[in-house]
Formats: C-alpha cells, sequence, structure tokens
C-alpha cells in the first residue's frame, strides 16, 4: 500500500515538473526585448515620408498659405497627423496672391483632424510692416486663421521690443492682442550702435552692453495705455492690441 502510495505521488510529481518545464519553454520562447517590441509597434504605425515637399493651403476657393519643408513624415494612427521635423516655412498671402506675412519654425505638427498646427523651437512670424514675432511655441489655427500661445512672446519693431506673455494674432499678422505685457525697450535711432564704456579713469572704451555712450535704453508703458501704479503682484498687467 505504501509503495503503490509512493508510485502514485512520484508520478504527480514527475507530470508537475513536467508541466512547469513546459510552460517556462513557451515563455521564454514568446518573451521579446525591449527593442523588438519597439520595432512591432513602430511597425504597426504606418509612416508616409516625404522630402522637399511644397503644399498650399485653399480656404473659401482662394490661395491662403504655401508651405514648404525639407521634410515631412504623415503618421496613420487613431488620430493622424504630419510631423515636419526639420524646419518648416510658410508664406500668406492677402487677396491679390500678395504675401502679407511669412512663418519660419524648426520644428511643426499639423493635427490633421483639428486643422491646428503646433509650432515649436524659434517660432518667428514677420510682416510687411517690419513687425515681428518671436516665441519658442506657438499654435496655428487655420478654421480660424489665427496665431495663439500662452507663452512669452517678443514683438519687434523699428522703434520698439514688447515683451508679453500670451498672444493672439491674425496669421497676416496685420493685429495681434498680447495678454500681459511684461516690458517695452525703445530702439535708439539708428538701432544699438558699438559698444562703448567708461572705465574708472574717465576713459570710454567697448564694453559687454552692446550699447554706445550716445545710445540709452527706456523700458516703459506702451503709449496707448494710461499711467497708473504698479501692478500688484500676482496680477495681470494691461494687454495691448495692435491694428
Amino acid at each position: 500500500m505504501t509503495k503503490g502510495f509512493n508510485y502514485i505521488l512520484n508520478s504527480k510529481i514527475t507530470a508537475l515538473l513536467g508541466c512547469c518545464i513546459f510552460f517556462a519553454l513557451l515563455l521564454a520562447s514568446c518573451e521579446n526585448t525591449q527593442e523588438e517590441l519597439n520595432a512591432l509597434s513602430k511597425k504597426r504605425i504606418a509612416v508616409e515620408e516625404a522630402k522637399f515637399i511644397e503644399s498650399y493651403l485653399s480656404q473659401g476657393g482662394k490661395m491662403k498659405a504655401r508651405l514648404t519643408a525639407p521634410v515631412m513624415n504623415r503618421y496613420q494612427t487613431d488620430s493622424p497627423y504630419i510631423e515636419f521635423p526639420n524646419s518648416l516655412h510658410v508664406d500668406f498671402f492677402n487677396d491679390s496672391l500678395k504675401v502679407e506675412s511669412q512663418l519660419n519654425a524648426k520644428y511643426g505638427r499639423y493635427r490633421e483632424t483639428e486643422q491646428r498646427v503646433f509650432l515649436r523651437d524659434s517660432v518667428v512670424v514677420f510682416n510687411l510692416k517690419k513687425d515681428t514675432l518671436k516665441s519658442q511655441e506657438l499654435w496655428w489655427d487655420q478654421n480660424k486663421e489665427i496665431f495663439y500661445t500662452d507663452k512669452d512672446v517678443e514683438i519687434h519693431q523699428p522703434d520698439k521690443i514688447i515683451y508679453g506673455k500670451g498672444l493672439e494674432a491674425d496669421q497676416s499678422f496685420n493685429w495681434y492682442l498680447i495678454k500681459q505685457i511684461t516690458g517695452q525697450v525703445q530702439v535708439p535711432k539708428g538701432g544699438f550702435g558699438p559698444a562703448i564704456a567708461t572705465d574708472s579713469t574717465g576713459v570710454t572704451g567697448p564694453d559687454s552692453t552692446g550699447i554706445s555712450g550716445a545710445d540709452t535704453i527706456k523700458v516703459s508703458r506702451p503709449g496707448n495705455l494710461p499711467s497708473r501704479p504698479a501692478t500688484p503682484v500676482g496680477k495681470k498687467q494691461d494687454s495691448l492690441k495692435i491694428n
């Protein structure tokens, strides 16, 4: 009786060990490295690549913009998007098909279903009036034909530079609204001259300021805003809209 019990017990243990080895081998054969999993994931996303592309945007039967880029990648996902990883340039036209404004950025991503473009890294927009917008991030809404951002912005004009946070503007850059003014620098006539400084002996010479002795920099409130006490910390300053 004892011998029979031991035989049955040994048979069950042998069968159990066999099952464990079988499943271990099965798991080992199914296990993939992280690199293999990443490669498999990439294969599942269809990517269309094009180089030296030129694309046109029409609205209401009128040509509105022309986009050029050295590389364009189109990703076929649940929410398809187009990526411009190596910079892009856009010309915006008026009704006479003359260029009104231009845009440059080092990176862009177009969300096809939303018809919005996210622009990042050295974003610059300028118009024929020599107004130039600079920001690190900017959204371009093609339906509304506007730019907007909640990041820091700079507006460079021939006579001044305006600093702010948050902006909305039309894509032709004929008007813009700065949500919060943080400063303004008056540009001297003729621009900033060669750097001149005075040392302890009273002798003038070059320094690192980039401003000549005859030039001055004035930081002030925009001329079209009324003078008033400084805004308390934590409260937004006046917005500025330029037409």
